[in-house]
């Protein structure tokens, strides 16, 4: 893979002397202001607006503005994160969808890998495909091994293909072809064919977002991306219109999963590369902090209003990994390595049938929030519970502009001790001790697992908690895991949005290779890499203005041979040959796995 990161320029003072990041939560949507004459940096914070993000954006900006004597030509740049994407991926709901893949290839979703999330279930059922085997298309486009285009449709077929997409109301197509990542030319020229038959419909072929072997992986990708596209185009659209109607008409750009930014036009056509980018923001804004406090390894706790978000990271640079989970779905593509528990300040408190205390996943969210705030609800969260114990001031929350009701989550609290059978004596107290209890000890099983598949100590790491609850509940988390140290960051509420200011533009590429390391390998491996840096110059190119320096990072994805997973391997400015590759991959591999087999043949999967 090969990252192609740049690092935004100082803007003419002429064009705005701001920077602006923001990330949009469950609960609250976050601001963080970077003054660029002295490296001043004010925050601010608005209730979120879960049915269109964009309005809190708008009204918070305004607000923030108005606060600050800012003009809109005071702002050179706004920054901005979202999980839309990854909630409609999460719940299901993104646009009506079709494939369209290679004759013989159909049942490509439905089988998958072949594995069942519940293996000792008898009568356990496979989870539904993404797109409905009726709205799974074939054509006699197809692809050999070696790249070479064998068939491709004639005229009377792909008028028919349209009219069956058309029949089937699909507001999005993705395209994958059998063995495309080889030679993407045939599926860009299937797009172009439909598309001038079908102008109203989005169409994502496989090779243009992630051209790598698999073929299952690639074509979920590209679905994926293909079903979250319309939404995602139609909220960046009504969000640059109400930035527009505010007077700033500044660059924006948008957080991305692998802990970089992209411009809104690449977001717009690559929605699949920013799913994850809220939690990646924070983790880019901690490395950042542990290289100023001199910290060699952090663990990071971003628990915001509905999950708690945790990373291991240094000083260098964040965490990526290439296998993460979107819900039921796997994503191949770099992302930070982040792990999610539904534990934050606005999960519920409960007790369910068995009379067992639970705390999430369910959140209260932001409308209607808390019990303590006063509208309306009558389920206890985790943020009741830190009031009742004295961890909140009623009057300082969100920076005093929202005054908590202790007595309401007392209230509520009791409710729960009574169902648990608490004595009476302090009983609503005594259910808010019991659920800080289970939250934490979810948090730390999480935690202690990531740790031990580093094999780091937890003596060894820095806990650095950040989001709107992960200070609060940072000294509870540290004693249960036994770290002992904990860092929190000034405005932690407000970290996320702050790491948005401090990523790269950035974008990962790659060209899969699956051969034996030899001299041959070797010099294709470069060809690659050559093809690749010209691809991504021409991306950096049309990024925008702000884009100055910039910088390239190699790496092969590697293994031994008969392995089933390989590791990614960074070249710096060795040379490719096939001794210094090779001495490269045995020097990570007795990094990562404790051993290295030099006497074995290894292959390159992907650079």
């Amino acid at each position: 893979m090969t990252p192609a990161s740049a690092t935004p320029s100082t803007p003419d003072p002429r064009r705005g002397g701001h920077r602006i990041g923001i990330d949009v939560g469950g609960t609250f949507t976050d601001f963080s202001v970077l003054r660029l004459a002295d490296g001043e940096v004010f925050n601010f914070k608005e209730p979120s607006t879960p049915a269109d993000p964009s309005i809190a954006v708008a009204e918070g900006l305004a607000a923030l503005m108005a606060r600050h004597g800012l003009r809109p030509s005071d702002i050179g740049l706004v920054v901005h994160g979202t999980t839309i994407g990854l909630n409609a991926i999460l719940q299901r709901k993104g646009a009506a969808l079709a494939l369209v893949v290679s004759e013989g290839n159909r049942d490509i979703l439905e089988i998958g890998r072949g594995r069942m999330t519940q293996p000792y279930a008898m009568f356990g059922d496979k989870e539904p495909a993404l797109v409905p085997r009726e709205d799974v298309h074939t054509c006699s486009a197809r692809i050999a091994a070696s790249g070479d285009v064998i068939t491709f449709p004639a005229a009377a077929e792909l008028d028919a293909l349209a009219g069956r997409l058309r029949d089937r109301s699909a507001h999005a197509v993705a395209i994958t072809l059998l063995n495309a990542f080889a030679n993407p030319a045939l599926e860009q020229r299937l797009k172009g064919e439909l598309s001038a038959r079908l102008p109203q419909v989005m169409l994502t072929t496989s090779s243009e977002i992630w051209p790598e072997m698999r073929e299952y992986e690639r074509c979920l990708i590209a679905t994926l991306n293909a079903s979250i596209q319309p939404l995602m185009t139609q909220y960046y659209t009504r969000l640059r219109a109400r930035l527009q109607a505010l007077g700033v008409g500044c660059p924006l750009f948008v957080t991305a999963s692998n802990g970089g930014t992209l411009s809104l036009h690449t977001a717009v056509q690559r929605p699949i590369d920013t799913v994850l980018s809220g939690p990646a923001s924070g983790v880019v804004a901690a490395g950042q902090l542990a290289a100023e406090l001199d910290i060699e390894r952090v663990v990071t706790v971003d628990m915001g209003g509905t999950s708690s978000d945790m990373a291991v990271c240094s000083a260098t640079r964040p965490e990526l990994t290439t296998h993460t989970q979107l819900g039921d779905f796997p994503l191949t593509m770099p992302t930070v390595n982040v792990t999610a528990i539904g534990a934050g300040g606005g999960s519920i408190v409960r007790v369910d049938d068995h009379g067992l205390l639970k705390v999430g996943p369910e959140s209260a969210g932001a409308d209607p929030g808390p019990v303590c705030y006063g509208r309306g609800d009558t389920q206890p969260t985790l943020t009741d519970c830190y009031l009742a114990i004295g961890l909140l001031r009623p009057d300082g929350f969100a920076d005093g502009r929202l005054v908590l009701d202790r007595d309401a989550a007392l209230q509520s609290l009791d409710a729960v001790g009574a169902a648990l059978q608490l004595p009476a004596l302090h009983r609503p107290l005594r259910a808010a001790a019991a659920a800080l209890s289970v939250a934490t000890a979810k948090m730390a099983t999480e935690m202690l697992k990531e740790l031990a598949r580093r094999g780091v100590d937890p003596h060894e790491v820095v806990l650095l908690p950040f989001g709107g609850a992960g200070p609060t509940h940072a000294a509870m988390l540290a004693e249960e895991v036994r770290v002992h140290r904990i860092a929190v960051p000034l405005a932690p509420g407000l970290f996320c949005a702050r790491g948005a200011l401090a990523a790269d533009a950035r974008r990962d590429f790659i060209r899969t290779v699956k051969r034996p390391l030899d001299d041959a390998t070797a010099a294709l491996a470069a060809q690659h890499i050559e093809t690749m840096r010209d691809e991504a110059t021409r991306w950096l190119d049309a990024e925008g203005e702000l884009i100055a320096s910039r910088g390239f990072v190699r790496s092969l994805d590697m293994r031994y041979v008969g392995q089933a997973y390989e590791i990614n391997v960074e070249i710096g400015d060795a040379a490719f040959s096939r001794a210094s590759l090779a001495a490269r991959f045995h020097d990570e591999h007795r990094r990562r796995h404790g051993f290295a087999d030099t006497g074995a043949p290894v292959e390159v999967h992907s650079v």
